[in-house]
């Protein structure tokens, strides 16, 4: 149960001055693992700004009278442009509101929130940032995968596998040398043919355990494991669904096999009842 911090939030901005702009991590999908910071900012907001993967059960703590808007993106179709959301935000800030931009896990991890911090900032408007529990530790202790042990991973990656068009590409060589750390593939799941591809051509072994968690730390949570060289394999045959995170390194044989099942057979569909 979430914390009741009403009392302790900050009332709106009187009429005529500058407004503020929190961006607010809302953690990886369970609403519990938002911040008690990040509650709080949310209870006192005038007006919230939510993506599609802010877990919408935290809207229920909003004020009756706070103005909520969706601008959720997935692949594909984006309700409203990055340059629409800073510029909402904008407006809101100017009429002297307190705006909270509600993001799934955290803002400056693939959340796009350096990108809103700069474009607040060059309009003068006040901006603070509330962390929030990332994709990578949040499914991680959702599976019981350390994302570092002492003896298997001294060091994470965490690597966009989805990237934009012109983007750089990976260094995939340098990605796949340090067999003392471990992976993280963001938006992964489309991807997982080519992640797999790449690290075993620049030298990471096929037989390194691989992990795919779709929707982790939600009730909708179903995560899978195999070994690097049946990643593409298994993400075209398990049937999982975005927001979907790849995990590789020697940790993933860590995971807790009552949350994660062992795809043996990868090449053949694996029964939905054994995941």
């Amino acid at each position: 149960m979430l914390p009741d911090v009403r009392m302790n939030a900050v009332h709106p901005a009187p009429s005529g001055r500058m407004g503020h702009v929190w961006l607010v991590g809302a953690g990886p999908g369970d609403p519990d693992l938002i911040t008690v910071k990040g509650l709080r900012a949310l209870q006192g907001a005038d007006v919230v700004v939510y993506d599609r993967l802010a877990c919408t059960d935290l809207l229920a703590h909003c004020r009756p009278d706070a103005v909520r808007v969706s601008v959720g993106k997935q692949a594909g179709l984006h309700s409203v442009s990055q340059s629409g959301i800073h510029a909402l935000l904008i407006a809101h800030a100017r009429a002297g509101r307190r705006v909270v931009r509600l993001k799934g896990g955290d803002p400056f991890i693939f959340g796009r929130g350096g990108e809103e911090m700069i474009a607040l900032r060059q309009q003068g408007i006040p901006v603070s940032v509330i962390p929030g529990v990332t994709a990578a530790s949040g499914c991680a202790a959702a599976t019981g995968i350390p994302l570092t042990h002492r003896d298997l991973a001294a060091g994470v990656s965490l690597v966009a596998a989805h990237r934009q068009e012109n983007a750089a590409a990976l260094d995939w060589a340098a990605l796949a040398a340090d067999r003392q750390r471990t992976l993280v593939f963001y938006m992964g799941l489309s991807q997982a043919d080519h992640v797999g591809m790449e690290l075993m051509l620049h030298g990471l072994p096929g037989t390194t355990p691989v992990a795919l968690i779709a929707c982790g730390t939600t009730s909708a949570q179903r995560a899978v494991r195999c070994l690097l060289a049946d990643l593409g394999a298994v993400a075209r045959h398990c049937g999982l669904v975005s927001p979907c995170l790849i995990m590789a390194g020697q940790v993933v044989a860590l995971a807790d096999p009552d949350l994660v099942a062992w795809a043996r057979l990868c090449r053949e569909p694996v029964p939905a009842d054994t995941i």
